[in-house]
């Protein structure tokens, strides 16, 4: 056949030439930005407020207001997205502005901020330039579309993605297209599987069963799980779902009813509702907890077995809000404190990675990292003893339910003498009790013993005992446990003024002084006193005498416990004694013999830890390179057969004490400083990242060993570091989120990169 009639053949087979196919923001858009731009833009940090993890996010834009402000005199509109408004006409009248709209024939913001970015691309791996502020106390210009000029001239770097490696050609010309046909967006909606509706039916009818003591139960179980991402047993992968306050019943679409707090009145009448967590699952709000019918039944049995009765359901002022344990006394405390305790991690979690943990005065407050236990229910007097608990009661007020700036001193004397005189309370009432032993600490499953970092300005929890012996131990019993729940969770909102945050923080000093004295029963009598100085060396000196109430240095602990330094000896027979509930064995940073590696590893793997173990323990005064290193360094080692590994070298900062609110860089004491390596990621904002292979760890190692001062530190990470403008960044970066999807598939989302550092 003649080449031109095959060629006319063909095209009648094939047709006319197809028109481009529609864009779908789901499909082509959604992506995108998961890839190149959640990390910065999704929760109450992104800069401008703009949030792009979900359709809605993009459609509603960018804010001129930050949410977390530590200065502000009035409090801020709440400005929750799926909550606060419906629709994007809702947040403009809030002082939302869109970045995706064409004005006239000026392109759309996102457009123009694009096109900035794309104008100016970075170095391959080079260090960004002078002068480009990118940690989180920047200030963000956040230009409406009318200022971008101006903020384009001063600001020639500022594009998006910003200060990071950029889009791929064919991702911008996608987003740009999407833009110019006016930026559609097609619903993303979340369906609950048939498995999942027939749970999610039988939990509804336990929170809206009727009854008094029913409907105090469902308050007091919606006020500790409504910041859960709630997954179901046999659930769909990526379904969560959220619990909430709805004015519409089961079988109606959801109409979620906005409240400051979770414990502020609804104004209406209302039912507990599940609804799908809608948008990208990022892994610093992803606080998972499981629902199952197995769970179900344990609730029942926790609050419903007994015949305990309630006279009718309180209000929700001001006083019940401080007060949760009168607002809530009807419930038997057993119950509370036991479901509390059956699930520790998710309601450690939740303050220790929730809003309240941002920033470094928020933090500070708590070591670099400790070990915390909980009080057995049969050895906490306020369970065990009615007429303890009724003298104790209107002692645990806390405060931040009024936010008056001239009435901050007086708000927070009150508080703390009614915390000290409680205290006292406590410690005549432990005194007459029999002396605390092993059993007094609780051991019912692996929430038993968890691990608590701070990263300066972000905190993690995991459960099991990691790291080294640390300086201090937390042993919460249930009023110390409920109070830090309500004061830094249910309590607190991200939107208050300075004087809310003050007090929340100020509060929990005292609750955190309260965990380390409770602990201090479990040692000899006689070395407590020593123990507690060297928590509260120098200026802690000052608030034990002004703040703290003195300890008990008399009634004997059961606790035998041989040697010089008891802490640790209880630390080391703790790890034998709890072996079996401890869920992460730690060789890299407590190797006990020459194999200081997990065991059923590959030869290249078993040297790549034996080496990082050499980085665990040692002081910075004899391991400079820890004065260099960020707070959370992140190491991808890949051996031969390319299942990569990823290891957490978290970098624990040392301090006289943790007393005060202010000048925490007065209580540094760097050389003391160490490191933590743990195999997995440890938390979630990554500050650097290097990558190598399994053989070439104890060749970095020996140069981390090495160093002695910034350039030195810069010729590693010019070799091994993935820098912010590498070109497979976002490859490297989101395969932190792969490993943990692999391993802890629940627990899985987009790391966040706002505290990726310029080495």
């Amino acid at each position: 056949m003649p080449y031109r009639a095959l060629l006319s053949a063909c095209l009648l087979l094939i047709g006319p030439p197809l028109a481009a196919q529609p864009l779908s923001y789901s499909r082509d858009i959604q992506p995108i930005f998961t890839r190149h731009c959640v990390a910065c833009h999704a929760c109450y940090d992104s800069p401008c407020q703009l949030n792009l993890g979900s359709g809605e996010g993009a459609a509603r834009g960018a804010h001129k207001l930050p949410v977390y402000d530590g200065v502000r005199t009035e409090a801020q509109a709440t400005t929750r997205l799926f909550l606060d408004a419906q629709g994007s006409e809702a947040w403009r009248r809030k002082g939302f502005f869109s970045v995706l709209e064409h004005r006239g024939s000026q392109a759309a913001l996102m457009a123009r901020m694009l096109e900035l970015g794309h104008a100016a691309p970075l170095p391959a791996n080079a260090k960004l330039p002078d002068g480009l502020a990118i940690d989180i106390r920047r200030a963000n210009q956040c230009p409406r579309p009318n200022e971008f000029d101006d903020f384009a001239r001063q600001h020639p770097r500022a594009g998006m993605p910003f200060a990071v490696t950029g889009l791929r050609d064919a991702d911008y010309r996608t987003l740009q297209r999407w833009l110019r046909e006016g930026a559609p967006v097609d619903a993303q909606d979340i369906v609950a599987s048939e498995s999942e509706a027939r749970q999610i039916a039988a939990w509804e009818r336990l929170f809206n069963a009727p009854g008094a003591r029913e409907s105090l139960v469902a308050r007091w179980l919606y006020e500790h799980l409504f910041l859960a991402h709630l997954y179901f047993q046999d659930g769909e992968a990526g379904h969560f779902f959220q619990l909430l306050r709805s004015r519409t019943p089961s079988g109606h679409p959801v109409d979620p009813i906005a409240t400051r707090r979770p414990n502020e009145a609804p104004g209406t009448v209302f039912y507990y509702r599940l609804a799908p967590v809608q948008g990208v699952i990022v892994h610093k709000t992803h606080i998972t907890y499981g629902l199952s019918e197995q769970k179900l039944a344990r609730v029942r049995q926790l609050f419903f077995a007994g015949d305990w009765q309630a006279d009718g359901v309180p209000g929700y002022g001001a006083q019940r809000r401080a007060n949760p344990f009168a607002t809530f006394a009807a419930i038997p405390p057993q119950a509370r404190y036991q479901f509390m305790l059956d699930d520790a991690e998710y309601f450690v979690r939740t303050f220790i990675r929730g809003p309240v943990c941002r920033g470094q005065i928020a933090t500070d407050v708590i070591r670099d990292n400790f070990w915390t236990l909980f009080q057995d229910p049969r050895h906490d007097l306020y369970l065990t003893d009615p007429l303890y608990r009724a003298e104790a009661t209107p002692l645990l007020a806390m405060p931040g339910q009024f936010d008056e700036i001239g009435d901050l001193l007086g708000l927070w004397l009150d508080y703390r003498d009614k915390r000290n005189e409680y205290e006292a309370l406590r410690r005549g009432a432990y005194a007459a009790a029999p002396a605390a032993d092993w059993a007094h600490i609780w051991s019912g499953n692996d929430n038993a013993l968890l691990s608590i970092f701070r990263q300066h300005d972000s905190a993690s929890v995991r459960k099991g005992l990691i790291g080294a012996i640390p300086q201090t131990l937390w042993w919460m019993d249930y009023p110390l446990l409920e109070r830090t729940y309500y004061q830094l969770v249910v309590n607190f909102d991200v939107y208050g003024n300075v004087s809310h945050q003050a007090q929340t923080r100020l509060y929990f000093d005292l609750i955190r002084n309260g965990a380390e004295q409770n602990f201090l029963r479990l040692m000899p009598a006689e070395s407590r006193q020593e123990i507690l100085g060297s928590w509260y060396r120098r200026s802690g000196k000052l608030k034990l005498w002004l703040d703290y109430p003195g300890i008990d240095v008399r009634t004997p602990s059961a606790l035998a416990l041989a040697g010089s330094d008891p802490k640790r000896s209880f630390a080391e027979a703790l790890l034998v004694r709890y072996a079996g509930l401890n869920a992460r064995p730690d060789p890299l940073n407590r190797c006990q013999d020459s194999r200081c590696h997990r065991e059923g590893l590959g030869r290249e793997l078993q040297a790549a830890e034996q080496a990082l173990s050499r980085l665990a323990g040692r002081p910075a005064a004899e391991l400079e390179v820890i004065r260099l290193l960020p707070e959370a360094t992140l190491l991808r080692v890949v051996p031969a057969d390319g299942r990569r590994e990823v290891y957490s070298l978290l970098r624990n900062r040392a301090h006289s004490n943790v007393a005060f609110m202010l000048g925490e860089a007065l209580r540094y004491q760097p050389g003391r400083d160490s490191l933590t390596v743990y195999p997995g990621v440890l938390s979630s904002y990554p500050n650097f990242l290097f990558d190598m292979t399994a053989v070439q760890v104890p060749a970095f190692v020996m140069q981390l060993e090495r160093v002695r001062d910034a350039r030195d530190l810069e010729r590693l990470v010019e070799r091994w570091g993935i820098r912010r403008s590498h070109p497979q960044f976002w490859h490297y970066f989101h395969d932190l989120s792969a490993y943990i999807r692999e391993h802890e598939p629940i627990e899985a989302g987009v790391l966040d990169m706002n505290r990726y550092q310029n080495l």
